[in-house]
Formats: C-alpha cells, structure tokens, sequence
C-alpha cells in the first residue's frame, strides 16, 4: 500500500539563532583590509551574497554614484536612438558639464539616447542627468518622485534621492548597502552594463557639436573591472562603484566617503584592497556534510494511514557542506529556519528528503535539502512489535477465511452425496 503524507501537525518550522559554536569558526585569512572610505561593501553578483562590510547601513552622501539610479531610469524609459532635448535645467548645472566644461549647448538642442548615457555614465556630466530627468519626467522633481518610487521598488529603507545627478543635498543620501543594491539592478540592464564598461566614447549633438569623452573610472579594464561609477562631492568625499569579475566570478564593491588626496588615487586603493580581499576570502563552514543538525522526535504511522502510530528519535543531516561569508552582516543577522514536511516511513529510510534547512542572510536566502539518517535496522525493530501483530492478525484472518473455505467445500460435497442416495 502506498504510504501518504502525514498529517499537518507532523510539519513543523522552527527558527533559530545562531550563538555560541556558530560563529567560533573564523574568516582563516589575513585580517580584514584598511581602508580610508568610512563605509564599504562587496557583494557575489550572482547571489548577492555580502562578502565584505564596513557600515554598510550608515547613511551617507552618494555624489554622481547617484547617476546609476538615473541610467536605470533612462534605460527603462527610452530606446537608444530616441532624441532628448538640452533643457534649462540642464543649462543651469555648475561645473563637470558637457555645456561649461567642453563646448555650450543650447537649450532645445538635441542628443541621442545613447550618448546622454554615455555622457552620463562616462563623462558624469551633471548637465546630462538634468537633460535625461526633463525628458524622462515632467521635471526633475517629478524625476526625483521616480527615483524614490524605484528606491521603493526595490526594499531600500535608508535612501532618498533629491536630484538626478547627486549635487548635494542634506536629504540626498543612501547607504553602501542599499547603493550595493541600485548598483547590482543597474548593472543586470544590458544597456547600462554597457555604457559603464566604455572607455571612451564620441557623443554628439543636433548642431554637429562633437564631443569625445573618457570614463573616470581610473580602475576600469585593469585586473578585471569591467564597469563602475565614479562619484565626489566635499560633503560626501570619493566615492566609488566597481564591478570585477575574475576567475569566473563577478564581485561588486561599493566605497563611499573615502579621501580626495592630490593624485586622486586613495578610493581605487581602498576599492583594490577590499576587492582583493574579497576574491581571497573563503566562506566558512557553517554545517559539514552529512553533519547531524538535530534530532526530532517523529509521529508516524508504520502501517500507512490506518493502525497505530509509533515515535522514533530521527537524526536531522544535510548531504553537503552549509557555508556562508562571515561579516559584521551575518553575524548579527544569519538565521536558519527548518522546515520538516514529507515525513513517511520511505522517506525516513533516508532515500528521500524530508524536509529543507534555509540559510537566510539579509538579501538573500540559500536552500538545502535535508535527509532522515536514521539506520533501517532501528526502524524495523522499532515497527516489530506492530508488524508482528498485524501478521498475526493476517495469519488468524486467512486461517478464518480457510475454515470457512473448508466449511462450506464440506456442505456442496455433502449435499453432491445425497442426491443421488
């Protein structure tokens, strides 16, 4: 007979915190890098995974690191080849401006789609970001709206945006991790990822003005980076976004609020250092493989839904190893909830799994299948007693059901007998 599920009062979550043995296994590398920006982070660009952090949660100024937001946006909103027209707001931005730095645009003036990102993203020019907010909202405050919108979007609790291009504000601000965030979405848009990774570009205008630009980005195209932003106000110091990959793997790392020294070199040494790092930092081991995690006592039945119901203690295991990044993040944070559903007697043999173990870190949450290591001898000994009743009863049944076989083959024999006396 095919064994069903239990009942749902057999499944069970439980959610615990990680204390003492957890967290005793240490990052076995050298020690952590020091850097002069006040707040940092690296995340695994596929999984989103926190590698490093440096009060990641601090809300600080982003500079032109604000102008992902701004590509985002654009890209979402227009095709390359769409013409948008030099503004007023546009013309009225200060310095690192394509019209006050290289050559004066007229208002009305237009540009492609494609070269105000690269304008943007390459050059950062502060007119540009106001030129893509006029066109792609009613205004910048109606830009500054859908920036917020998609800071909503996407969960962010410690950012507000003011103005498309990061001039200061005091109520323009994010955090390393929430731009780690914006950073990740607007390198996952072909477009931007794009744009970010040129060195240089030409751009022009209606009027024929040509203007021929280089990336800012100091880093990009040495020992794998492959895109970033560029970003520097007094209020907010250096800041930058960088995206690697190496070694078949891309990591991001955000650095906000370092120092401005003369050479302009000290925030792409403190991003080589925490990249550098991060690409040498292995994850430690949170659960070995086949490692019991707990034991449970399990209610089942051994005769499938009918008879009785026995208890057995069941060794908890996952099949392989259960690693995670330990940080300042993780440490306060790491979770992991279990969660036991498909408890049959097939599955307690361990051939099946019986349930699933969910590592949760903040943005993300990591699955593992677990398994039943109880040994096929304790359940059968367990079950003895009852398959040793049931077969009994299966046994007095058949020996009933051959009396009463017998029993009446007698009577037909009998009456064949008398009649033909």
């Amino acid at each position: 007979m095919k064994q069903k599920k239990l009942p749902l009062l057999l499944t069970f979550i439980f959610i615990f915190s990680l204390t003492f043995n957890v967290f005793a296994a240490e990052n076995n590398l050298k020690s952590e890098p020091n850097i002069y920006g006040k707040a940092a982070i690296t995340i695994d660009m596929e999984s989103g995974e926190i590698i490093y952090a440096k009060d990641i949660d601090k809300q600080m100024y982003p500079a032109s690191t604000t102008k992902l937001m701004t590509a985002l946006l654009l890209a979402e909103s227009k095709s390359k080849s769409d013409m948008l027209k030099y503004t007023q707001g546009a013309k009225s931005q200060p310095e690192y401006s394509l019209n006050v730095n290289l050559h004066p645009i007229d208002v009305g003036e237009g540009m492609s789609a494609q070269d105000a990102m690269d304008g943007l993203l390459l050059y950062s020019g502060n007119d540009v970001a106001y030129m893509i907010a006029d066109n792609v909202g009613k205004d910048a405050k109606d830009f500054s709206d859908k920036m917020n919108e998609k800071v909503k979007n996407l969960n962010l609790k410690n950012t507000h945006f003011i103005t498309p291009n990061g001039l200061h504000d005091p109520n323009h601000y994010t955090t390393a991790y929430d731009l780690s965030v914006i950073g990740r979405t607007a390198f996952q848009n072909s477009w931007v990822r794009e744009s970010m990774g040129k060195l240089k570009s030409t751009i022009k205008t209606s009027k024929g003005t040509t203007f021929i630009i280089d990336n800012r980005n100091k880093l990009l195209g040495k020992d794998g980076c492959i895109g970033g932003k560029t970003g520097y106000t007094i209020p907010a110091g250096r800041c930058l976004v960088a995206i690697y990959e190496k070694n078949n793997r891309k990591i991001m790392g955000i650095v906000m609020n370092s120092a401005y020294d003369q050479n302009d070199t000290i925030v792409f040494d403190d991003m080589k250092k925490i990249i550098d790092w991060s690409y040498e930092a292995k994850p430690v081991t949170l659960h070995g493989k086949d490692s019991v995690l707990t034991t449970k006592t399990i209610k089942y039945k051994p005769l499938g839904f009918i008879g009785p119901e026995k208890s057995i203690n069941v060794p908890i295991i996952v099949k392989e190893d259960v690693n995670y990044y330990t940080n300042q993040v993780n440490k306060n944070e790491l979770k992991e909830e279990l969660n036991l559903e498909n408890i049959n007697l097939a599955n307690l043999k361990g051939n099946n799994p019986i349930g699933t173990l969910a590592v949760k870190e903040r943005n993300i949450s990591k699955e593992y299948k677990l398994y039943s290591n109880v040994s096929k001898g304790s359940i059968l000994k367990n079950n003895l007693p009852i398959y040793g009743a049931a077969a009994a009863i299966v046994l007095i049944l058949l020996a009933f059901v051959g009396f009463i076989i017998k029993k009446i083959l007698d009577i037909k024999r009998r009456k064949r007998r008398g009649k033909y006396i």
